[in-house]
């Protein structure tokens, strides 16, 4: 059974959608949901679930809502908004529909900068506090505050509707979605920087809100092909650490320690979107991660299956890092000197990204170039901000170091 936490994560955006659909004030709206989401937290465990929890936080924060503009010292001026609005009953039908995707079309408008879609789908649609936000993107939550809020005059200035964006720009628009949701994910699954190698809350999130996605585009092959993404890869997150936090990398996992469950999911919904619908960036990922699952052991991995999928993907999404990845694929098959002719090309696009370092690293180490993989391993270690990452480079820097 889920718990009111869980069952009111969930709701939070629909009861979002349906206040801005109905009143419009994003910032206003949000307010009057989170002071509905308090006081059901508070009551329903003690006297039960109402027959309808949608409709009931609905009418309590459409009443928390006009409470607060009557009270408002402005009441003059917006009295004939209040009247227009007029007050709720109990009894007014809450429409079905669920209006998470609209939500989340607002959130990643255009008029924003990337780091204020993530931060306003997480706190508008992910219902994660400021402060939660905060810590997970490693900034005071003073920082953080200023940046939804900036967000939310953002879509107000540029006049933003409580709609789906018109047929014609649907598809870029469910493209950005699609990215801020990739975006959380990863952060959530390597971080950045700190001293954590995951953030579970990030990544639980970031499933449930493209799960949410899936639920309402069930026939878009790339909804499901992000979705197979994020399952097939988290499958592998309890192998990825171990009981110290050391980072482990893919080829030295315990693989009885990846969820199953997760990996039959995620290999069902990409194989269906790859034999139902066009060819897409995180179709051709989840197949990749697809491949490395499905293997029992590091050895028995199809290589020259996940290169050729790598050159479907260059076709597709042609940028450095889909090349460092084909580069390692190329390594895989045809040798470290192939491979490393291709990561020595992409030296000035990730000249900033220490993953370029760390692969040139490990090549050279599987080529027997030692003392040069020593030294990438340390330009690696030293140039990353994740401090997990960081130990586990430094180590194999160690490693490669030769005598005296």
């Amino acid at each position: 059974m889920r718990s009111v936490e869980d069952l009111l994560r969930e709701l939070a955006p629909q009861v979002l959608g349906v206040l801005v659909r109905r009143y419009e004030q994003f910032d206003a709206c949000e307010d009057a949901v989170q002071e509905a989401m308090l006081e059901a937290s508070v009551q329903w465990p003690e006297r039960g679930l109402p027959d309808n929890p949608r409709a009931w936080l609905v009418t309590v924060a459409s009443r928390r809502l006009i409470d607060q503009v009557r009270s408002d010292a402005s009441r003059r001026r917006r009295e004939e908004t209040v009247s227009a609005w007029a007050d709720p009953e109990p009894e007014e039908p809450v429409p079905d529909q669920d209006d998470t995707l609209t939500l989340l079309f607002l959130c990643c408008h255009p008029a924003l900068s990337a780091p204020s879609q993530l931060a306003l789908t997480l706190r508008a649609v992910g219902g994660l506090t400021t402060a939660e936000i905060a810590r997970a993107f490693l900034v005071p939550e003073a920082t953080m505050a200023q940046r939804i809020s900036r967000a939310k005059q953002s879509i107000k200035t540029a006049g933003a509707q409580f709609t789906l964006p018109p047929e014609g720009e649907r598809a870029e628009r469910l493209r950005v979605v699609l990215h801020v949701l990739y975006l959380i994910f990863n952060e959530g699954y390597t971080a950045s920087s700190g001293p954590d190698l995951h953030r579970t809350d990030l990544t639980a999130e970031a499933i449930r809100l493209t799960r949410a996605v899936h639920r309402l585009l069930p026939v878009d092959g790339e909804v499901a092909g992000l979705l197979a993404l994020m399952l097939l890869t988290d499958a592998r997150r309890p192998a990825r650490a171990d009981a110290g936090g050391r980072l482990i990398p893919l080829a030295e996992q315990d693989r009885s320690l990846w969820d199953q469950a997760m990996i039959a999911e995620g290999v069902d919904l990409v194989s269906a979107a790859l034999a139902g619908t066009a060819l897409g960036p995180y179709q051709l990922q989840a197949a990749i991660a697809a491949v490395h699952d499905e293997a029992p052991k590091a050895e028995d991995t199809d290589w020259p299956q996940i290169l050729a999928l790598y050159e479907l993907l260059a076709g597709v999404s042609d940028n450095p890092v889909v090349r460092l990845n084909h580069a390692i694929a190329v390594a895989m098959v045809r040798g470290p000197l192939a491979g490393l002719e291709l990561v020595d090309a992409l030296a000035k696009p990730l000249a900033a990204n220490h993953r370029l370092y760390a692969v040139r690293a490990h090549l050279l180490e599987l080529a027997g170039e030692v003392a040069a993989a020593h030294d990438a391993y340390r330009e690696a270690a030293r140039r990353t901000t994740s401090l997990p990452e960081q130990r586990y480079l430094t180590e194999r820097a160690e490693r490669t170091r030769g005598p005296g």
